[in-house]
């Protein structure tokens, strides 16, 4: 272990590999070249018609575990895992991507992962308390830890070095601001997972900015025809609900479908997109959604970590580095919408 000076005066920890250059890294720019996308199956071959070649570092082959709390069948982590296959690629990094939407689960992942000796872990961090000693256990061992996605309010007090995600509060509130604009009186905020620490700021977050009433419903996202039936009874019980927030694109196509079994005219808003939300912007079933580009959020994690092994480089100064929150509404859907179909956005 070898110490790089902060400005701060602090010592800044690097890890010593053999054969690992810290310095400027050479780039191979030939555009033709087929890039090799590594994932948990190892080195499968990734296209170089997909906009994303920028050729592959020459530097030697690191091992990064990236551990989520992915709920299977949620097309938010694939846009997350894609542009952390884009990051590996160009970076000449074996990526080992790993998910439970369990935390005590999750965090035997990044034991698993740290006593396989990866050279770094990219983590999210939905329940804090439950992933604080599986993260402390790996920075102890001196490997790198970022967050990215949850945990914007715990990933410094846990050790963690850099976080690349927005603040969910302040997503929240701005979501209030615009339903208190477009003119909504009585709000229904649905948690997709319960005591997720990002989704709970995202609803605090819209009580707060809101100038109408908002409900809370939790909803059980590993069970979707659960979560259409258990809307469309909360619609049917309460017609004075007029707009409803989810905080997933699945939630919100699900919506879609409760709002039509429940004859409601309630208009519905979400967090996040996917491509198939794209076209419920496009056909007028979802209003606007709250972008905070997960493609951008997987590339980051990795990246960043490629950048902190071979340079001993950190991104944000010690402050999170916010990917949003942007508004995606008729009026700028042409200009992502290329984007979030073909996954980069």
């Amino acid at each position: 272990m070898t110490f790089r000076q902060r400005l701060d005066g602090e010592p800044t920890p690097t890890r010593n590999r053999p054969g690992r250059r810290p310095s400027a890294v050479v780039l191979a720019v030939t555009a033709a070249l087929t890039l090799a996308a590594c994932s948990s199956t190892g080195g499968a071959p990734r296209s170089s018609d997909d906009g994303n070649n920028a050729g592959v570092a020459d530097t030697p082959t690191a091992t990064i575990a990236m551990i989520t709390h992915e709920v299977p069948g949620d097309t938010f982590w694939d846009l997350v895992r894609k542009g952390a296959e884009a990051a590996a690629a160009k970076d000449n990094i074996e990526l080992r991507y790993s998910a439970d939407p369990e935390a005590p689960n999750q965090a035997n992942l990044v034991q698993s992962a740290i006593d396989s000796k990866v050279d770094g872990i990219a983590v999210t961090l939905a329940k804090p308390d439950a992933m604080a000693p599986a993260v402390e256990t790996a920075t102890a061992a001196g490997i790198p830890v970022v967050a990215f996605n949850s945990g914007y309010d715990s990933w410094k007090d846990m050790g963690v070095q850099q976080y690349f995600g927005q603040d969910e509060t302040i997503a929240g509130r701005a979501a209030g601001a615009r339903l208190t604009t477009d003119g909504a009186r009585k709000t229904l905020c649905i948690v997709h997972e319960q005591g997720a620490v990002s989704l709970e700021a995202r609803c605090s977050g819209v009580t707060q900015g809101f100038g109408g009433t908002t409900e809370i419903l939790n909803v059980n996202s590993k069970d979707l025809p659960s979560v259409e039936s258990t809307i469309t009874a909360k619609l049917q019980q309460d017609p004075t609900i007029d707009h409803i927030i989810a905080l997933a694109a699945p939630i919100a196509l699900t919506a879609v479908q409760s709002k039509n079994n429940a004859g409601s005219d309630a208009t519905i808003v979400t967090f996040d997109t996917n491509a198939a939300l794209v076209d419920a912007i496009e056909a007028g079933d979802v209003a606007w959604a709250i972008d905070q580009q997960p493609y951008l959020q997987g590339y980051l994690a990795i990246d960043s970590l490629w950048l902190y092994l071979n340079n001993g480089n950190t991104i944000g100064g010690g402050t999170p580095v916010l990917t949003g929150p942007a508004f995606i509404d008729p009026t700028n859907i042409d200009a992502v919408a290329e984007y979030a179909r073909n996954g980069t956005r």
